[in-house]
């Protein structure tokens, strides 16, 4: 196959047709839900898990990086406004068939849960806060459930996401550039959450936060969330926290 050729096969729809047509509302409700979906809620999720403590910071003498959390809640309440108009974009319209449009709404469903939850973890507390006692760093039975549930519902709604996007492009008859360039790209993020991994970056919040001191309350608790790391008490650790 020559190069033309190639690129015939690469633009053409997935299901081999001759042409492709698609409503204006229906590819910019794609191109939404592929933006959020596809893009920014993964990069907000990564962010959260492996960027508490940065390569250069000089962990545990420096604690409490905001970074990860400015670009989490960045990108996620971006992923989520840029979902809610992608739904507004359908609403009323001819729904996809199959399963794409009932598993839509339960991925609305937990992004919009995911945001809401958030409001209801809890005080933080701590030695630099205001007052000692919070909800997390005392880690309450509060603080312990909404970490169950906002880590669980989180990754669950981002790997259902794939089939969900899947789904739709099938739906929309898409061309075959697109699942390939999708797919390239879900590759490379699970590529890099692999060598994060692996390199320790998915430290424990109550640690980047207070570190490994074992007079902080919440560092007798076991952490929560698959490969979470939790790293033992250093000679450092107490000058750090303190």
């Amino acid at each position: 196959m020559n190069a033309n050729g190639a690129l015939a096969w690469l633009m053409a729809p997935l299901s081999g047709a001759a042409t492709h047509e698609i409503a204006p509302w229906a590819y910019w409700h794609a191109r939404l839900m592929v933006l959020a979906w596809g893009v920014l809620l993964p990069l907000g999720a990564l962010a959260a898990r492996y960027f508490k403590v940065l390569p250069r910071q000089a962990w545990p003498r420096q604690l409490d990086s905001q970074h990860w959390w400015r670009a989490h809640r960045l990108l996620q309440w971006a992923g989520v406004l840029l979902m809610t108009v992608g739904v507004a974009l359908a609403l009323g319209r001819a729904a996809a068939g199959g399963w794409h449009a009932p598993l839509g709404w339960c991925l609305v469903s937990l992004g919009w849960a995911q945001v809401l939850g958030g409001y209801l973890r809890g005080s933080k507390g701590g030695p630099t806060g205001q007052r000692l006692r919070g909800d997390h760093y005392d880690m309450t039975a509060r603080r312990v459930w909404f970490e169950r549930l906002h880590k669980a519902l989180g990754w669950l709604a981002i790997l259902g996401a794939v089939g969900v996007i899947a789904l739709g492009l099938v739906a929309a008859d898409a061309p075959r550039w697109m699942p390939l360039a999708l797919g390239a790209w879900w590759l490379l993020l699970a590529a890099l959450a692999w060598r994060w991994q692996r390199a320790g970056r998915c430290v424990d919040t109550y640690q980047a936060i207070w570190g490994p001191d074992p007079a902080h309350p919440g560092n007798h608790a076991a952490p929560i969330g698959w490969g979470v790391q939790r790293r033992a008490p250093t000679a450092g650790a107490k000058a750090g926290a303190s």
